[in-house]
């Protein structure tokens, strides 16, 4: 099966890393080419590969000052990422409630071990123990 082109939508192009940390990146406001090559560390035409790439899906818009191209961010085609992930939140909600209840017991076990007379082999006093 051929494998789709990254400009067909959001979810083919927000899947290289690269182009998600463009998108961070404009996320704090227009920034020019020349900001997000010094940001990323990265070649500027490496850069412009993954900025075209994200202007054909319409996840940002350029307009230009004087010699510079300026990016920003055009949310609205996350909006069908967001759609089809936030369907998954509910499960990630119960999941990671299950892991928070695994690792209160693990705190309170940790915890109960530092305790004089709980280590293993310790022997617990009884209350006939104590009477006598």
């Amino acid at each position: 099966m051929a494998r789709a082109a990254t400009t067909t939508d959001a979810f083919n192009a927000v899947a290289e890393p690269r182009r998600r940390e463009i998108l961070d990146a404009l996320v704090r406001g227009e920034r020019s080419v020349t900001d997000l090559v010094e940001q990323l560390g990265v070649a500027q035409p490496v850069v412009s590969k993954h900025l075209r790439v994200l202007r054909e899906v319409g996840l940002v818009q350029v307009r230009d000052q004087g010699r510079q191209r300026m990016y920003r961010l055009e949310p609205a085609p996350l909006r069908e990422v967001y759609e089809w992930v936030k369907d998954y939140e509910q499960l990630w909600t119960e999941r990671f409630g299950l892991l928070d209840a695994v690792l209160d017991d693990l705190k309170g076990q940790q915890a109960g071990a530092g305790r004089p007379g709980s280590q293993p082999g310790a022997s617990e006093t009884t209350d006939k123990e104590r009477e006598s």
